[in-house]
């Protein structure tokens, strides 16, 4: 079972990284997230019964103990949102780009946690089916809260 657990974390990792990047700041604020996220994920790991796919059950772990941790630090405000090492982004040769990139990644810096995991998700690419699942919302309400979130990160960075 062990054996079986650290390749999943291996495969996986990259998936538990997103969610340390969106919602620490530091480095060592990171690396605690991890191995609290990967020790929630052993204590869970006996009861998954693979009804779900894997990335859907280590998203809704990661992004509930990142949420409750986010709610526990916020007095001391360790995590105040995303840092600018989270989304390093370089764009061949176009400074227009990384300045737009830049702003919007700032403006999700002011988005709730819940707003920041929505976006995270669609950004990877999760379907509102798997969104849904992950958050435990329904997928109308996945489709409402994240025309609310384009809306709101319009407003925030200036555009239409």
């Amino acid at each position: 079972m062990k054996d079986q657990f650290l390749k999943l974390i291996a495969e996986n990792q990259g998936l538990i990284y997103k969610v340390c990047n969106m919602y620490c700041n530091n480095k060592l604020d990171k690396e605690d997230l991890f191995q609290d996220i990967v020790l929630q994920l052993w204590r869970s790991y006996p009861v998954f019964k693979g009804d779900s796919k894997v990335s859907t059950w280590m998203y809704r772990i990661a992004i509930n103990n990142a949420i409750t941790r986010l709610r526990k630090e916020t007095r001391r405000e360790k995590f105040a949102g995303l840092d600018d090492e989270a989304f390093h982004v370089a764009a061949a040769g176009n400074d227009n780009v990384d300045e737009d990139i830049a702003q919007m990644y700032e403006a999700i810096k002011k988005l709730t946690e819940v707003e920041r995991a929505l976006t995270m998700l669609y950004m990877d690419d999760c379907s509102y089916k798997e969104i849904a699942e992950i958050l435990g919302l329904s997928e109308s309400n996945v489709g409402f809260k994240l025309n609310r979130i384009k809306a709101k990160l319009r407003t925030l960075i200036n555009i239409g």
